[in-house]
């Protein structure tokens, strides 16, 4: 429960309205057995009734106008609370390490923003405050009755304490039964993900049936699941009805015995009956919503599982000092391991100075593509030290960081939407004449032309509806207008043939004469100009120089260069 009061804190003006709104309905409710005894007790003696029928009357609507208030001011935060927790646990996400991505399934990410987080509705809505109302009501119900007669309360609460004995102790196990079940549903969303993002793959590979599977197993198990709840769940309503008709039957029964004894009369029977019910009816209802509060419980644990970890940024120093005339970039006897204890880059140094290009080559696993992820500080280095314009990038916060960072990944990811979205990721305040000269530079402005949309375009989910070489030239471009001091650019030519190869070629070139460039290739013909070529091999530095030196001093340079016949 105290991880809960968070997320209400800020609807706690309204959360006292809706308190002031249900004790207000618990106490017209309560009046109105009083009254119908009373009506009753005039009809005997031979006395007017109208006005206590018209206050009844009057309660009743009352009591119905404040319900129905109450229910919406309700609903209503129950929506604002969802909201919140949204973007809560979505700005959250945008900020978790990368290396939190590396160890999570998307689907259960996906799933814990969806799923989990409209579960909280129902904690609020038909949990927490109907639990608290039904309290009101079942104390004010058992004052009353022990008034009229405390021999027949104590009929009716030793029939209903067997019950809910039962129902409470259930209730108590469906938190943890329904966090595993939404555990179990994040599980497949996340094999739904999976199949989806690769479906082209699938279907080429004839696997849909055994994805279908896949997919059928995890919803399996997330049936299973709910059942489990659902099977607990079903126990609470029958054990709480046995109990409230056993109690009504014993108070039918007790009661008629002490009005013929002349203990009571027929309306102190008839107003106990109804507080009866008053009692009842709510003590139901809070069982049911104390189950339906577990359940919302065990998914707001789940929230706070990722609410709980540190952001990217925790810890981040506050200020960026940058030395003068200091090298753009700097490994100085770097070593990296992944959390899985597997060793990437073993005591790297090179030097990048300032407006150079280098070039980053090497067999695959040779640490090329991690040695860009630590430049933007994706990962902390296991020793040695980053450096870029001088600082140590630990001593830097990441958004100054990675302002003088222009980043190109290796698989060039487009995101869905619009071309002029993706362009814009990097530069929100470009105008369309500055976008359509980046699309130029990269040999892209074809992009535009070729249908009415022109930078409205859509590019699909991934940008599926672009081709290879198109999404990897869109990625530069996109880089290119951030217009930062260093770029890096892993594999920037990877999916281009020969005349787009030379074009981007060129724009990368134009681009260097005022940035410093380090690239990862595979392909030596696009660095064989670059003024340094870092080789690695197994994580370590091989030899360093230009394509000539090279040539003459690494066999591994040698060969790579001999397989691409680049020399003979």
């Amino acid at each position: 429960m105290r991880k809960l009061l968070p997320y209400l804190r800020q609807h706690r003006g309204t959360l006292i309205v809706v308190a002031v709104l249900s004790v207000a309905g618990a106490g017209a409710s309560l009046v109105q057995p009083l009254l119908v005894r009373t009506v009753l007790d005039a009809i005997s003696a031979r006395e007017p009734v109208g006005s206590p029928v018209a206050l009844l009357v009057a309660l009743l609507v009352t009591g119905a106008a404040l319900g129905g208030v109450r229910d919406y001011l309700l609903q209503r935060t129950a929506e604002g609370v969802v909201l919140t927790t949204r973007r809560r646990l979505a700005g959250h996400l945008m900020r978790l390490p990368i290396a939190e991505y590396d160890a999570r399934r998307t689907g259960d990410l996906l799933s814990r923003v969806g799923a989990d987080t409209t579960l909280l509705r129902a904690v609020v809505t038909s949990g927490l405050f109907e639990m608290v109302a039904g309290v009101v009501m079942v104390i004010g119900a058992t004052v009353a009755m022990a008034v009229l007669d405390p021999l027949l309360l104590a009929v009716a609460l030793g029939g209903l304490a067997v019950g809910m004995g039962v129902a409470i102790t259930v209730s108590r196990r469906v938190r943890a039964l329904s966090e595993q079940a939404q555990a179990r549903l994040g599980e497949m969303t996340s094999a739904v993900e999976r199949a989806i993002s690769a479906v082209r793959t699938i279907r080429a590979s004839g696997a849909e049936d055994r994805e279908a599977v896949t997919v059928a197993g995890s919803a399996t198990e997330a049936y299973e699941a709910g059942m489990r709840v659902a099977r607990l769940e079903a126990i609470v309503g029958p054990a709480s009805t046995a109990a409230t008709q056993g109690a009504f039957l014993l108070v039918l029964g007790v009661g008629g015995a002490r009005v013929a004894s002349g203990a009571i009369g027929v309306g102190d029977l008839v107003a106990f009956i109804l507080f009866l019910f008053f009692m009842i009816m709510p003590l139901g209802q809070a069982l049911n919503a104390y189950t339906r509060l577990q359940t919302g419980l065990g998914a707001l644990t789940r929230i706070d599982e990722i609410l709980d970890l540190p952001s990217e940024t925790a810890g981040d120093a506050t200020g960026a000092v940058f030395p003068e005339h200091a090298d753009a970039v700097e490994f100085d006897h770097v070593s990296f391991a992944y959390p899985n204890g597997d060793a990437v880059l073993r005591d790297v140094s090179f030097r990048v100075p300032r407006g150079s290009r280098v070039a980053l080559v090497g067999p695959s696993g040779a640490g090329k593509s991690t040695a860009l992820a630590l430049v933007e500080r994706f990962y902390e280095i296991t020793s040695g030290t980053v450096r870029v314009d001088g600082a140590d990038v630990r001593d830097l916060p990441r958004d100054a960081l990675r302002a003088r960072l222009g980043y190109v990944e290796q698989e060039a990811p487009v995101l869905a939407g619009t071309l002029r979205d993706n362009l814009l990721l990097t530069a929100p305040g470009a105008d369309d004449a500055t976008l359509l000269r980046a699309l130029d530079d990269v040999n892209l402005g074809g992009l535009v032309t070729r249908t009415p949309e022109g930078l409205g375009v859509q590019v699909g989910e991934g940008g599926v509806l672009l081709s290879g070489g198109e999404r990897q030239r869109l990625a530069i471009a996109r880089t290119l207008l951030a217009d930062t001091p260093i770029l890096l650019l892993d594999e920037p030519t990877s999916n281009l043939d020969a005349r787009n190869e030379a074009a981007l070629r060129a724009a990368i070139a134009t681009a260097a004469r005022r940035r410093t460039l380090i690239v990862v290739a595979h392909r030596l013909s696009t660095v064989v100009d670059s003024d340094l070529i870092v080789v690695l091999e197994g994580g370590a530095v091989a030899a360093t120089g230009t394509h000539q030196e090279l040539l003459d001093i690494s066999p591994l340079y040698r060969e790579l260069a001999t397989h691409q016949l680049l020399v003979s």
